[in-house]
């Protein structure tokens, strides 16, 4: 039984990942693909979760970059998705790497234009979802702002 070549980096869909790793936790390095998502890749690929990333083959990379692509075609269920009813087109789409955070920089930027509640909170750097600002979310992280006593000048006036 001769031993596979695992490759010790692996790139799938512009992110490396360690070719060691199961490919189920290997996908998470994927901006927009968590743990399920990339369990239902695995699953409409038909590659065990348990493999490592290293030894998969040339084929079993593009199947997964092109689920990744477009997960719909390959009867992912809508509600994995993370993009859905989107605002300009209303349809149902997965966006990951760069047009995930191009697509939320741009939607928090409407948010401020239109100066919603929660474009209001993210201008002023304020939780936007609901947490308690009391003792968290402080400017000045670790340092403590405790009370300042006024300094006693000297007393003689010389």
């Amino acid at each position: 039984m001769a031993e596979e070549k695992i490759k010790h980096l692996v790139r799938i869909a512009n992110a490396d990942m360690k070719g060691t790793k199961q490919i189920l936790y290997g996908l998470k390095k994927v901006k927009g693909a968590g743990i399920m998502f990339a369990n239902a890749i695995c699953k409409m690929a038909n590659i065990p979760t348990d493999k490592k990333a290293g030894v998969l083959s040339d084929e079993e990379i593009k199947k997964i970059e092109a689920i990744l692509k477009d997960p719909l075609k390959y009867n992912i269920p809508v509600w994995m998705l993370n993009r859905r009813k989107d605002m300009d087109t209303g349809e149902d789409k997965h966006l990951s790497t760069g047009d995930l955070k191009f697509t939320i920089d741009t939607d928090i930027k409407q948010m401020k234009k239109i100066k919603s509640y929660r474009g209001i909170r993210h201008m002023f750097g304020l939780p936007v979802r609901g947490q308690k600002t009391r003792s968290n979310f402080r400017p000045n992280k670790g340092k403590v702002k405790g009370v300042q006593k006024k300094k006693v000048g000297k007393k003689g006036g010389k």
